[in-house]
């Protein structure tokens, strides 16, 4: 599975490194999310899902 971040949403409210740091990072310059891996890995799934689901600008989406 792959997320993808929509950039003219996202605010930086970084709800989602908190969920999953190993998949989001928080960029310095721009404080825009930015994803750490092409591909989900199968263990960070229901933590990348839950950040999906928590995101406030609703800026995350999953592609299977």
């Amino acid at each position: 599975m792959k997320v993808v971040v929509d950039d003219l949403r996202c605010e930086g409210q970084a709800v989602c490194t908190g969920l999953a740091p190993k998949v989001f990072k928080l960029d310095d310059d721009d404080e825009y999310v930015q994803v750490l891996v092409d591909e989900v890995p199968e263990e960070l799934e229901g933590r990348v899902r839950k950040a999906v689901a928590k995101c406030p600008m609703a800026a995350l989406s999953i592609e299977e």
